[in-house]
């Protein structure tokens, strides 16, 4: 049973991360304060590091999540002291251990539930014992609890949009629209990732423009993968040795196409394809997959870390999503300059437009599979595009440039302890 407390931190063990209840606060004999966390924090004008708490619902799986660990690991070069706060336990969240080898405090608000009426009390503490100045929310669950503890503490909220949610039953709107309100009444600047994602949702919730900022996601420079390391992941996931391979990075659930991707995989004889992640759709799609007739050259990959080298190892990137923000995975596809298929949805024709990436429209099986197949046949093609992402990558998705825009930002709000001019 794991504990529940009011605060709860990762310490770290060797290389184990070992959650301890810290009902008196995370400051256990030997801690790091914060401000020591991760390196030497500091940016180019010599400023003290700002004191961000990033808030999410859980550590596990996710593209949000996975967006973080990136993050911690460009903060301190960019002036950003960060620490990390679960909603939910942190037993047997997969990213828990990454933000410890980073040196990133870890904490856990304890909740058996997202809607647990004790979050924001439980954040507030918290937050006071770090002595954040800035609160960075993500996702609507932590949305809602930031909102409510944020203004109590006298301290700016940030909001991050990660999904275009177009598609949601009557209850998801409810929710949405009640994270949108808590936002919009609370959060002294919401990032959308995308150009699409800011419009969808001055258009959704009539939010005022000037509050809504855009800043697309980053990564950190991967560099270049070794064709060792192409060979290896190949190796692992089964693939025969000079069979084309088209590899799909995304969780296995509703909306991110993975039928449609199938559909196309039967148009395109010879040719493996690869499904790199996990979700409640794994086994519907693998029914899928039999009754196509493609099991034996589909690959259910689950989930891995090596993101950058699942898609290096690829001939062609697919993402067949049917609504989507900003796609992590493509920008990794970018930046180890792996050719892409996408659709033409969201912010994805903000990723690999301008020739860096062929788009197709969504939900359409023939247009993916004629365009898997056109790159498939054209090495010539397939560089040419590589080289065009690569320099899409450096350009705009650079993770470094994305720590110092996420930066100016917090500065701006009040990261020195006072609120910003649109918090008051």
């Amino acid at each position: 049973m794991y504990p529940v407390a009011p605060v709860t931190r990762i310490r770290t063990l060797g290389s184990v991360g070992v959650p301890v209840s810290l009902p008196g606060g995370y400051r256990e004999a030997g801690a790091r304060p914060m401000s020591q966390a991760g390196g030497t924090a500091g940016d180019m004008n010599g400023e003290e590091p700002i004191r961000v708490s990033h808030l999410i619902h859980d550590l596990r799986a996710g593209g949000a999540e996975h967006l973080l660990v990136d993050l911690a690991g460009l903060a301190p070069d960019a002036g950003i002291d960060l620490s990390v706060v679960s909603m939910m336990p942190l037993h047997g969240s997969r990213f828990a251990n990454s933000f410890t080898r980073l040196g990133v405090p870890v904490f856990s608000l304890g909740l058996p539930s997202r809607w647990d009426p004790r979050g924001p009390g439980r954040a507030r503490a918290l937050l006071s014992e770090v002595g954040a100045q800035v609160v960075h929310s993500h996702l609507k669950h932590a949305d809602i609890i930031a909102s409510r503890a944020a203004p109590r503490l006298g301290i700016p909220m940030v909001s991050t949009l990660h999904l275009i949610e177009m598609e949601v039953s009557p209850l998801g709107r409810l929710k949405r629209r009640l994270a949108a309100r808590q936002r919009m009444a609370h959060a002294a600047r919401t990032i959308a990732v995308s150009e699409a994602t800011r419009r969808w949702y001055l258009d959704t919730f009539g939010e005022r423009p000037e509050r809504v900022v855009t800043i697309r996601n980053g990564i950190g420079d991967p560099g270049e993968v070794s064709e060792d390391t192409r060979r290896t992941v190949r190796r692992e996931l089964g693939i025969p040795e000079g069979a084309p391979m088209v590899v799909t990075i995304a969780l296995l659930r509703a909306g991110k196409g993975h039928d449609v991707l199938l559909e196309a995989a039967a148009m395109v004889p010879d040719a493996w394809f690869a499904l790199v992640g996990d979700g409640p759709e794994a086994e519907r799609l693998r029914s899928l997959a039999g009754r196509l007739g493609i099991a034996d050259r589909v690959v259910f990959a689950g989930f891995r870390d090596d993101v950058a080298a699942a898609a290096a190892a690829a001939d062609v990137v697919a993402h067949p999503s049917l609504a989507d923000a900003l796609a992590t995975a493509l920008i990794y596809a970018c930046a180890v300059g792996a050719p892409v298929v996408a659709s033409r949805v969201g912010g994805l024709p903000e990723i690999v437009g301008g020739g860096a990436g062929v788009l197709v429209p969504p939900g359409d099986p023939a247009a993916l599979a004629g365009a898997i197949g056109s790159l498939l046949g054209d090495p010539g093609l397939r560089r040419e595009l590589g080289r065009s992402a690569r320099r899409r990558f450096e350009e705009e998705f650079d993770g470094r440039v994305w720590a110092r825009r996420l930066a100016a930002l917090y500065r701006e709000v009040g990261g020195n302890g006072s609120p910003g001019p649109l918090y008051r």
